[in-house]
């Protein structure tokens, strides 16, 4: 069974596709390296063949850092078949007024907080995994 893609937005100097990016690395690298793999979603736009292969009809996730959905749209357009799309800012209301970091480094809530998003990714990954099975 291949492996499901996690997909994060590349949001590059700002918080929250910092906080989207380290939340899908847990996940990949440390919660679910068996079942799940990132792509770098530069590739994925580019067309780089190697990621295309990996991510054509592949069941993905995606973690975008705003409301315009770059990672969602990207991995469609590639043709993985986006199954759960979530956005950073859908879930930072209950942490309003804590300081998560920078674009390029994250606080101790920041770490927090990418512990949360990562939680419901692995939640969406074990429950595809569930559905194959």
């Amino acid at each position: 069974m291949s492996k499901i893609k996690v997909i994060p937005c590349s949001g590059v100097g700002k918080v929250l596709g910092l906080l989207a990016r380290e939340s899908v690395l847990k996940v990949t690298q440390e919660q679910l390296p068996n079942d799940t793999e990132t792509l770098c979603l530069a590739h994925v736009v580019t067309g780089d063949d190697e990621v295309v292969k990996k991510i054509v009809g592949a069941r993905c996730i995606t973690m975008d850092g705003c409301p315009k959905y770059c990672a969602k749209k990207s991995v469609e357009a590639a043709g993985g078949e986006v199954e759960y799309s979530y956005k950073v800012p859908d879930f930072i209301k209950p942490h309003r007024g804590e300081d998560h970091g920078t674009g390029t480094y994250l606080t101790e809530d920041g770490w927090k907080f990418v512990d949360e998003l990562a939680e419901i990714m692995v939640k969406t990954a074990n429950e595809m995994q569930e559905e194959v099975i």
